[in-house]
């Protein structure tokens, strides 16, 4: 994450700031620039070219501070939300915000990497959205299908987030992570495509075409497999070619984010992760012992460890090839 400053003062700002708590102003965040600009006391701003833009309908509602061209009109991030939870879901309505701020975090560091975020209200087909539910009165599954993330608003609870945790023994739960590896699901389904590709990533995350509920079966039945720490980056991803795809993607997306916000505060000479041609040598050279060094300052504060992960060398060719998918000018 960038590290923002108040245009009106040079305040340090953070990213969900809509008042610098220094001078007052009122700010937005603007999508296009890439910063967090001032507005006016009717939510407006201009920029250089001379056109307003107004902060998102969903301030109160979300927390939401971009920018919109129209006034009163959603942002391009909540438009990127199918489905939210009814106005009378209390709950449901407390939880929301978290997922939404989930979310903005997860789609400014789509396009700092250069992939498409484009919403199926632009292509309904191939387009991305996302269903954030309240199983307040249903049964919600986080997941992805033909573009559309399901996110269960009970994650953003820590306590309910933590029972889960322990029940499946996972080292790592967070909202934010959900949305890294489900949007890692549809990442793959748009961009895995012709020969060279579909085959290099077969070759390293294994025959997709196994029987997913069948593989889900034997996993939660066998546990996963002896040995599974040499290949893989999580029991999880022992499950099936899918969601080791989706799992290695949400680590190069913990991985990349956590180096460019140690960049911008000075804690690493790295600036970008996409500096480096070979992402193997950015986690090598800058990513473990960085970690080590997160780990050991957690430990400090009596916190588990920031990144309780091992990267074994399958693993690195596997966060080679999800990087390389936004290294090609195909990707536009």
């Amino acid at each position: 994450m960038k590290a923002f400053r108040c245009r009106v003062c040079d305040n340090p700002l953070y990213f969900e700031n809509s008042v610098c708590v220094s001078c007052g102003s009122s700010l937005g965040f603007s999508r296009e620039e890439r910063a967090i600009v001032p507005v006016d006391e009717n939510g407006r701003y201009v920029d250089a070219s001379g056109a307003g833009w107004f902060v998102c309908a969903s301030l109160n509602l979300s927390g939401c501070t971009w920018l919109t061209p129209v006034q009163g009109g959603l942002c391009s991030c909540c438009r990127l939300t199918r489905t939210r939870p009814s106005d009378d879901d209390v709950e449901g309505l407390e939880n929301f915000p978290a997922a939404e701020q989930a979310k903005r975090h997860l789609v400014f560091e789509l396009d700092t990497l250069g992939f498409p975020v484009i919403g199926k209200d632009q292509d309904e087909v191939n387009g991305l959205a996302f269903d954030l539910l309240s199983s307040v009165e249903e049964n919600v599954v986080i997941g992805h299908e033909n573009g559309v993330i399901t996110i269960d608003l009970a994650e953003s609870d820590d306590a309910y987030r933590e029972k889960v945790r322990a029940q499946l023994a996972e080292p790592y739960r967070t909202m934010l992570g959900h949305f890294r590896h489900e949007v890692g699901h549809y990442y793959e389904w748009q961009l895995v495509q012709g020969d060279e590709r579909f085959n290099r990533c077969r070759e390293l995350f294994g025959d997709e075409s196994k029987d997913y509920q069948a593989e889900i079966d034997r996993h939660y039945e066998e546990g996963p497999p002896a040995g599974w720490e040499e290949e893989y980056i999580s029991t999880y991803a022992t499950m099936h070619p899918f969601e080791d795809f989706a799992e290695t993607w949400a680590h190069y997306l913990h991985i990349c984010d956590t180096i460019e916000s140690a960049g911008e505060y000075g804690l690493t000479a790295v600036s970008s992760p996409r500096l480096f041609s070979n992402f193997r040598d950015l986690v090598v050279g800058v990513w473990v012992p960085l970690s080590i060094a997160l780990n050991m300052i957690n430990r400090s504060m009596g916190k588990e460890d920031l990144y309780p992960f091992v990267i074994p060398a399958p693993v690195l060719d596997k966060l080679d090839f999800v990087a390389s998918l936004a290294a090609d000018p195909q990707d536009g």
